[in-house]
């Protein structure tokens, strides 16, 4: 077996750290809303095909050629689902984490006004909407500059949270050189945040989730009705919320505008927040305030 093996296969392990959340709260849950919509595999785009991925057609085969259904299926997120999101978001006062595609955001003025005007953070989910794994370290060096200038452009300040979704093995080392993220969330490792280590410097991870996420509408034995959906997150609120009389953890939930924006889907994530708002105990919070938390007291664990 060699000596030094890149993967850490512990954590927390048996010393699972007492986290003090806000105001005691037992759990800290956190909603991430990405927006993907016009950033994604397109010929329009210079690509070679179509996209593939997360859409009413599951397993849908690459065109090479523009692929009108797939074009629309994602026009319908950016047309219509997110504006029925936001819509409840801000009825029931939910503090949520965009993961924004830069390529995606600049299309849509409209939405990036009501992203500056509402109480959201905007993260950095890339320049585009690709599949990073076989792409040159050099090319995806590029798109996370130009995502992270875009943004600057457009809401002012650079974004603080990365997440890429279909990273390569160069992503963290990248996030790690830029210096200026406050959080990388490519990770489904842990419920709690974490540190990595390279050389001299420290990178804050917050783990994301993609079981508690309506891409399981779009995936084989996922999810097929809203029911399912609304079950499997309140089962795993309810198990961590348990855990957290001792221990508390986090959960997040991930969210796209195309899918859980559908008028047959948004029923089941109405139903789990009246479900989660019943309880005073936990704290709805924004990546970003896990991120400050963890800086401001875990920084040595």
């Amino acid at each position: 077996m060699p000596k030094k093996y890149p993967r850490n296969m512990v954590g927390y392990g048996s010393k699972d750290p007492k986290i003090i959340w806000p105001s005691k709260a037992k759990l800290a849950l956190q909603i991430v809303l990405n927006y993907e919509e016009g950033a994604e595999n397109n010929i329009l785009h210079g690509d070679a095909h179509s996209e593939t991925f997360l859409s009413e057609i599951i397993g849908a085969k690459p065109i090479k050629g523009r692929h009108i259904n797939m074009e629309s299926f994602y026009e319908y997120g950016s047309r219509r689902g997110f504006w029925r999101l936001h819509k409840l978001f801000q009825e029931k006062k939910i503090p949520i984490t965009i993961f924004g595609v830069a390529m995606a955001l600049e299309r849509n003025p409209d939405i990036c006004e009501i992203i500056k005007k509402s109480n959201y953070e905007i993260a950095c989910h890339g320049w585009r909407w690709i599949d990073y794994q076989n792409i040159k370290k050099s090319t995806e060096k590029k798109h996370m500059k130009k995502a992270i200038k875009t943004m600057k452009k457009i809401f002012g300040s650079r974004p603080l949270g990365w997440y890429t979704g279909r990273c390569s093995p160069n992503t963290r080392d990248l996030v790690f050189d830029d210096g200026g993220f406050l959080y990388d969330s490519d990770s489904y490792s842990d419920d709690l945040p974490y540190w990595e280590f390279k050389k001299n410097k420290k990178q804050l991870i917050i783990p994301y989730t993609l079981d508690n996420n309506d891409m399981r509408f779009a995936t084989n034995q996922g999810f097929n009705s809203g029911d399912q959906f609304y079950t499997y997150l309140k089962d795993s609120f309810d198990s961590l919320y348990e855990e957290g009389k001792t221990n508390p953890k986090m959960m997040s939930v991930g969210l796209h505008c195309r899918l859980i924006g559908r008028p047959g889907r948004i029923q089941s994530l109405k139903k789990f927040l009246d479900y989660v708002l019943k309880f005073d105990d936990i704290w709805i919070c924004k990546r970003i305030d896990i991120a400050k938390h963890w800086i401001k007291n875990y920084s040595n664990i």
